[in-house]
């Protein structure tokens, strides 16, 4: 397990296993429900979901295990989409917004139709970090809220919202959480790591999650398919980690390069690129 000095008593929520569990079962609607209240807007406070079956939708295997449609409708009635993905690193980008096609396509009618669609939230639960940001506060930021906007910066399309949640950034200790969003993603990045029950999560939702996340209550099958599913993220995590950062290398050195030609000292090379001077000297 991913616990060096003790074995895990929960699940981990980046799995696709722990995630369907979490998020993804009939049984777990009270803790959908919660969390996507915690999260989306006010005016759309969910007082009822159901989820869409996503096999039709040609997907592979393991996006078919991480991403979920979910029809909801709010207080007025109103009616809405929340596509909940647990986002791979690879093609991040294009991925999410190829999936979010499906929901929008998939409200087309036949014969006479006026294209008025219902409002589409795709959320993406990220354990990586956005590499294109260069300025603070967005490189550091834990709630990404995107929409399509003109060149003027006004809302082109309100009905399609791009929500990620970039957990590598949630940096708040159990003293420091104050909304139930904070709970949730205190939750969702520490699950693995706890032995105990926090006192903060004494409340029926976060109850039946941790208890719906312990270990111990699976199966042989269960515990078997978990296993499965934890040593495949964890390969390939592992893979797309190293590739990312061999690429941050070769861009480190691409630089430091075009800076000797330039002239420019050892010193501030070093500044620039976080190479040695050993390292700097050989190129």
């Amino acid at each position: 397990m991913a616990n060096d000095k003790m074995k895990a008593k929960y699940l981990n929520p980046f799995t696709d296993f722990g995630f369907k569990k979490i998020f993804g079962e009939e049984a777990s609607k009270p803790l959908l429900m919660d969390f996507l209240n915690a999260l989306l807007p006010q005016n759309d406070k969910i007082v009822d979901l159901t989820f869409k079956n996503n096999e039709q939708l040609g997907q592979t295997d393991l996006d078919r295990k991480a991403i979920y449609d979910i029809y909801c409708e709010n207080e007025k009635g109103e009616k809405f989409i929340v596509e909940l993905q647990k986002a791979k690193q690879n093609y991040f980008k294009e991925r999410t917004i190829y999936y979010s096609t499906f929901p929008i396509r998939e409200q087309a009618e036949k014969g006479e139709w006026n294209y008025n669609l219902n409002a589409v939230y795709c959320i993406g639960i990220l354990d990586f970090t956005f590499d294109d940001y260069e300025t603070e506060p967005e490189r550091s930021e834990v709630v990404h809220n995107i929409k399509l906007k003109n060149q003027n910066g006004k809302i082109f399309y309100n009905k399609l919202t791009f929500i990620y949640l970039e957990m590598p950034n949630f940096k708040q200790t159990e003293n420091e959480l104050k909304t139930r969003l904070d709970k949730w993603l205190y939750f969702i990045k520490h699950l693995e790591d706890f032995q105990t029950i926090p006192n903060i999560f004494m409340d029926e939702v976060f109850t039946q999650a941790f208890e719906k996340a312990e270990l111990a209550k699976f199966g042989q099958t269960e515990l078997a398919n978990y296993e499965n599913s934890l040593k495949i993220y964890r390969d390939l995590k592992g893979v797309i980690d190293t590739a990312f950062d061999e690429g941050k290398l070769e861009g480190k050195i691409e630089t430091a390069k075009s800076l000797k030609k330039l002239g420019v000292s050892i010193e501030t090379i070093i500044a620039a690129t976080g190479l040695t001077k050993e390292e700097i000297e050989r190129l």
